[in-house]
């Protein structure tokens, strides 16, 4: 018995010892480095650096470093910040960005902000994580001092002599000297064109008033940061109203993502960036959980967040997953999850293709990789080429680093189609960096624009978010290699048990409907298969609430294979029904689509164009 015992321990050391070893954790506190909050010497960015150098070299093989902050605020300058090259997915694509946190080829990092405070100061890029594995940012929150947003309410409308407004007290201004209003920062000034209107006490978009056009050329100052601007006039203003005066830049975003593999993201709160919330590009497995961009509380004077999306993931795989986050008052969609079409520019060879990034905030940056699969489709009828194909070369035309190009030549393993031309407009889509998706216990409220899109044809399910006013459409399945030239066709959506109140109290670009299946079609008479879909019950739409004063619940274009079925509708009396699409569930060229109506109205046949 003895032995038998003794046998036993000897199997189960063996076990442990064949085991893979967890990496060991090691805590390094920033204050030990001389990094504390509230400091004011302007020289945050490079001391931080300096630290995570020594950091670094202090981190043994198989260690995991976690780098902790005190809690308090500190203070990021752009005139100290680290200067380099990013081209970033559907941003500006000036160079170069100033960015404040950089973290460059780290394995198993996390940067513990332990509740801190990171306020930016200048035209920056907040924070970058590159070519990283394993590596976690948790609990801290991103701001700044001076927001090239600015915010006025609206003090006085008189149709024929302008609109009388008060700058908010942390804006600062002046009068250009082409007599238009100026917002000025550190290092940066700007002239707002275009703006949001808010009402004063739901933060809400105001009903039916869209982008605002914004004229403020002859502005004169009428009291104290009171100004009179003769040439804007819009009746719809009312005094009270809240207006977020804007340009259409987006330079950088708050946090950029890039080649990075299994990164999660927790407690992390966005609350102003001159682009998107968090930009992720080329990654594999991103997890957001309570990831917000968000207000500082209902007591925030600022009614705006970002100047773009909240989140937006351009090229990525594995998995994507976002839960319980928070997404307000920001200036475009809580998510978009697509590729990138290149369009074909020459056929060299039957194997060869020159490729080009063709929207002009989408190029610079790696595409694809030997051995990825590929699809090609023909742009104006968005129908794709049953033969798919895969990369054998891939290099930058007329360069030797992938930063910064415009073109490729790809070089495919099976002879290229030979539709594929330049005859005729074609696209390349790259199927193997298409991601997984996972939307789930968000709630999304009073942002411009839309809510969710979604552009993959792997997995992807949206349940349990609440979509609160979301001006526009609340979710949006697009595909489009004419004009954004964003990819991928749907294939496995679930839509279930969400929450959508007012959405469509505003007209953006795609909102035809509540949920709007959109892609951008040129030549849609001449389809002959579908974009969207391809089997039975491809999309499913179910036991969602919609609470709603209009009309248009589902708006479908080119599905193969959809199906909407056990949703609840509430009808009230909020805004006054303007919408042009008066039909709750309009098709236009769909096949294999089941909609036996809904909960609370008659059951109703849908209306195909």
């Amino acid at each position: 018995m003895k032995r038998l015992v003794l046998l036993a321990a000897l199997l189960g050391l063996c076990g442990a010892l064949c085991l893979p070893m967890a990496a060991k954790k090691r805590i390094f506190q920033l204050e030990d480095y001389g990094i504390v909050p509230g400091d004011t010497s302007r020289t945050l960015c490079s001391r931080l650096r300096e630290a995570l150098t020594l950091i670094r070299q202090q981190t043994r093989p198989g260690e995991e470093a976690t780098v902790r902050f005190k809690r308090g605020t500190y203070n990021f300058h752009a005139t100290d910040a680290e200067t380099m090259n990013l081209y970033i997915s559907n941003h500006d694509q000036n160079q170069p960005k100033k960015v404040g946190i950089l973290l460059d080829n780290w394995d198993g990092l996390t940067l513990d902000g332990n509740g801190a405070q990171f306020v930016f100061h200048g035209r920056m890029l907040p924070l970058v994580l590159r070519r990283s594995t394993g590596c976690r940012l948790e609990d801290f929150s991103i701001d700044f001092a001076q927001p090239q947003i600015a915010q006025v309410e609206i003090v006085g409308n008189d149709e024929n002599n302008g609109i009388t407004f008060r700058v908010e007290p942390w804006v600062d201004y002046d009068i250009a000297s082409n007599g238009n209003l100026e917002i000025r920062g550190e290092g940066w000034t700007a002239q707002p064109v275009s703006g949001i209107a808010f009402e004063p006490d739901t933060r809400h978009i105001v009903y039916n008033t869209g982008d605002l056009g914004i004229n403020t050329n002859g502005v004169r100052t009428t009291g104290e940061r009171t100004l009179l601007a003769p040439n804007w006039k819009d009746k719809r203003l009312q005094p009270g109203t809240k207006v977020a005066l804007r340009t259409w830049l987006r330079p950088a975003p708050g946090i950029f993502l890039e080649e990075n593999t299994d990164t999660r993201l927790e407690k992390i709160s966005v609350h102003y960036a001159e682009g998107m919330g968090l930009l992720a590009q080329r990654c594999t497995d991103i997890s957001l959980r309570k990831f917000n961009v968000c207000l500082k509380g209902k007591t925030d004077p600022r009614y705006f967040t970002t100047q773009a999306d909240a989140t937006h993931f351009s090229q990525c795989r594995g998995r994507i997953v976002s839960e319980n986050g928070l997404y307000e008052n920001m200036m475009d969609d809580a998510i978009n999850v697509h590729g990138v079409y290149l369009k074909v520019a020459e056929r060299v060879d039957d194997h060869t293709l020159r490729c080009r990034f063709e929207h002009g905030q989408a190029w610079g940056f790696s595409w694809g990789d030997p051995g990825d699969t590929v699809a090609f489709i023909r742009a104006y009828t968005m129908e794709y080429v049953e033969e798919k194909n895969t990369i054998a070369d891939i290099r930058p035309a007329g360069q030797n680093s992938v930063s910064g190009t415009r073109e490729f030549i790809i070089r495919f393993s099976q002879p290229v189609p030979e539709c594929v031309s330049t005859a005729e407009a074609y696209g390349v889509e790259n199927l193997t960096w298409t991601p997984e998706v996972e939307f789930r216990g968000n709630v999304v409220r009073n942002n411009r624009a839309r809510g969710a899109l979604f552009s993959s044809p792997r997995r992807t399910v949206c349940e349990k978010n609440l979509f609160d006013h979301t001006s526009g459409a609340a979710i949006l399945l697009c595909g489009d290699c004419n004009g954004w030239y964003e990819s991928g066709a749907v294939r496995d959506l679930t839509i279930r048990k969400n929450k959508f109140v007012n959405a469509l109290t505003n007209l953006f670009q795609f909102t035809n409907a509540v949920i709007s299946i959109y892609p951008e079609i040129p030549a849609l008479q001449q389809q002959k298969a579908y974009f969207h879909g391809g089997r039975a019950n491809a999309i499913v739409i179910e036991d969602n609430e919609f609470e709603t004063f209009d009309a248009p619940l589902l708006y479908a274009k080119s599905v193969d294979g959809l199906l909407f079925i056990n949703n609840k509708v509430k009808k009230n009396n909020d805004y006054q029904p303007f919408h042009w699409n008066t039909q709750p569930v309009l098709l236009e060229r769909c096949k294999n689509a089941v909609t036996p109506g809904y909960v609370g109205a008659p059951p109703v046949r849908p209306h195909i164009l």
